[in-house]
């Protein structure tokens, strides 16, 4: 914790891409007067992303003193938003919901440092937002370990510039968080402020699915990313199960949850899971799929016959636009898979766009 200073303010995004308010609001007219975006240079429809991550310097300088500097060179895409609204720009891409990604720290840095990070990229998520208004929205970013200090940073953001939504992890350490009663006050915050959850699971071998040590770790499983590719969607199928079987979605009956990457292996088991339960005679105070349509399911499926699948079976208003952008499972052309489906019009643009507006609130 040495040189760790929680009352240092550092700017957030740089001055050189702070501009004024007043002109990232002359930009906002690119928008016409029903809220759809316009047609971007290369012709494809400009697209909303729900999904995508950044690091803004002052957060990888104050994570530096925390823990030793990795010495990995940073993607100028994560910090310099410059090159990334020309990257934008190129891609048909309209707006990005910033959030870390999978390497965020909650679990790991201790409660001061934790607080002082979140505020960090909270601040300059605002800053990017207030410099550029219609480009990028965030997710809260919170210090999950503690769920007073959560809430104690959700309230400090809320109603602030930019913030659409709450950042949270899926699980820390195989720990299922979200459904201990401690939690309950910070989903009861996000439902009546209206901020959707956006999950994403964590990073490092501690937060293998199923636990260290597991059939998804050791040597050529690591070489393989099993730990990713499958250890992620399993992690997210669970935790959309438990939203139901816990009754959490009816505890808070307005709470929205986005999936990400497609929702995981959830949706190629939802058929499976309704026989189970009816078999077990488990009570759901709804159908089972009415809880299925519950969710949102950004379109990571990295392949058109599953995004098809997904599609039809959670419903065009359910899904939307995501890349993880820019992590190691990103996508090079965020629409093109959507595009590759040929939807009917209304159908494309709920996806590219529609979804994400009414979610966001935007």
């Amino acid at each position: 914790m040495e040189g760790f200073k929680p009352g240092t303010q550092v700017s957030a995004i740089g001055r050189r891409n702070f501009v004024r308010l007043s002109a990232g609001a002359a930009a906002m007219m690119a928008m016409n007067a029903r809220g759809s975006f316009a047609q971007s240079a290369t012709g494809r429809p400009d697209s909303i992303d729900v999904h995508t991550h950044w690091a803004p310097e002052a957060y990888r300088k104050a994570l530096d003193q925390v823990r030793p500097p990795t010495g990995n060179s940073p993607n100028p895409l994560d910090f310099d938003l410059d090159s990334r609204r020309k990257w934008m720009d190129q891609h048909g891409v309209q707006m990005h919901t910033l959030t870390l990604s999978g390497a965020m720290p909650w679990q790991w840095v201790p409660p001061d440092a934790g607080v002082h990070l979140a505020q960090i990229i909270n601040d300059a998520a605002v800053e990017a937002h207030t410099a550029f208004p219609d480009r990028f929205v965030a997710g809260i970013e919170m210090f999950i370990r503690d769920p007073e200090l959560a809430l104690k940073e959700l309230n400090r953001m809320a109603g602030k510039p930019g913030m659409r939504a709450a950042h949270l992890p899926n699980s820390f350490e195989g720990t299922d968080y979200l459904f201990e009663p401690a939690y309950s006050p910070l989903l009861a915050r996000c439902e009546a402020l209206r901020y959707p959850l956006l999950l994403h699971p964590l990073d490092g071998e501690i937060n293998y699915y199923g636990g260290k040590g597991t059939r998804l770790g050791g040597k050529w499983q690591q070489s393989a990313n099993l730990s990713n590719t499958l250890g992620f969607p399993f992690e997210t199928a669970t935790t959309a199960a438990k939203f139901i079987i816990s009754g959490t979605l009816d505890k808070f009956p307005g709470l929205e949850i986005v999936l990400p990457h497609a929702g995981g292996s959830f949706p190629y088991a939802v058929g499976r899971m309704e026989h189970g339960l009816a078999r077990r005679k488990f009570k759901l105070e709804r159908p089972f799929k009415e809880y299925v349509r519950r969710f949102h399911y950004d379109t990571l499926t990295y392949d058109t016959g599953a995004l098809r699948f997904l599609i039809s079976t959670v419903g065009s208003d359910r899904v939307v636009l995501g890349t993880d952008n820019f992590a190691g499972m990103d996508v090079e052309q965020p629409n093109e898979l959507v595009e590759q489906l040929n939807l009917a019009t209304e159908d494309r643009d709920r996806i590219f766009r529609g979804n994400a507006m009414k979610l966001l609130h935007l």
